[in-house]
């Protein structure tokens, strides 16, 4: 991916118990910020949910969520989950399609998942797509990507940044996805966007933004979801007729 990217959401961050307004106790070395986060991983539902339920991270409610409002998991039997670790996303589609083949990338080192092929490399490595083709077994008919670059706390930059990887993944998608096929991927509020869209409402029928409930409300974190890819020219295959 371009620079370093991150998964949103962990799962970690304490046991949960105390209640919503649990106290984080101040570590004399730990800053500000960081106790501000394990505040917020303390009090979060989604992340105890994760924990109970063995998601590894909260952000596998998001893609739940989003199949719940856009039926895309079901019917899906060949997926590459882009910006895989630590997990979460790759963990839900097993979940709900056990028969689904799924292979997913990152720069950082994922835990094995059941049923799922694990490349540790560079998505934006010219040698990453023919090497998720070939790890899946066949075209995907489902591309997912909760790729985002890391934060430099300024909104244009980081907005930019995260549009570029969600580009380069609707790139992969348009030219490898099976007729029919969904491609789901995260993006920032901004008017920047408008080429990744104009790139997707050419490909795709129906193209959507959502933002699911486990999103918290300060992210500015949106999801773009397009649906029955339209096929490349000289494409045979039908959806009917996927094996």
């Amino acid at each position: 991916m371009s620079g370093p990217h991150r998964k949103g959401g962990g799962a970690g961050g304490g046991s949960g118990r105390g209640g919503l307004h649990e106290r984080v106790k101040t570590a004399r070395r730990r800053t500000a910020s960081s106790t501000r986060w394990l505040q917020r991983q303390l009090n979060d539902p989604y992340v105890r949910r994760a924990q109970a339920e063995g998601y590894r991270s909260r952000a596998a409610y998001k893609l739940i969520e989003l199949d719940e409002k856009f039926g895309f998991l079901k019917k899906a039997r060949a997926v590459v989950d882009l910006g895989i670790t630590p997990g979460g996303w790759s963990q839900v589609v097993r979940k709900t399609n056990p028969r689904a083949h799924v292979v997913g990338i990152d720069l950082l080192a994922c835990e094995p998942i059941e049923g799922v092929a694990i490349l540790e490399m560079d998505f934006m490595d010219d040698t990453a797509p023919d090497a998720l083709i070939e790890a899946l077994g066949s075209v995907p008919d489902l591309v997912i990507s909760d790729m985002a670059a890391n934060t430099v706390g300024h909104p244009q930059t980081d907005h930019l940044r995260t549009i570029a990887l969600a580009e380069t993944a609707a790139d992969f998608a348009v030219q490898t996805l099976r007729p029919g096929g969904a491609f789901v991927a995260k993006v920032f509020a901004g008017g920047a966007d408008r080429e990744l869209l104009t790139i997707l409402k050419r490909n795709f029928a129906t193209v959507k933004h959502a933002k699911p409930p486990a999103s918290r409300k300060g992210s500015p974190e949106l999801y773009v979801v397009a649906q029955g890819f339209k096929g490349r020219e000289g494409d045979g295959a039908s959806e009917d007729e996927m094996p």
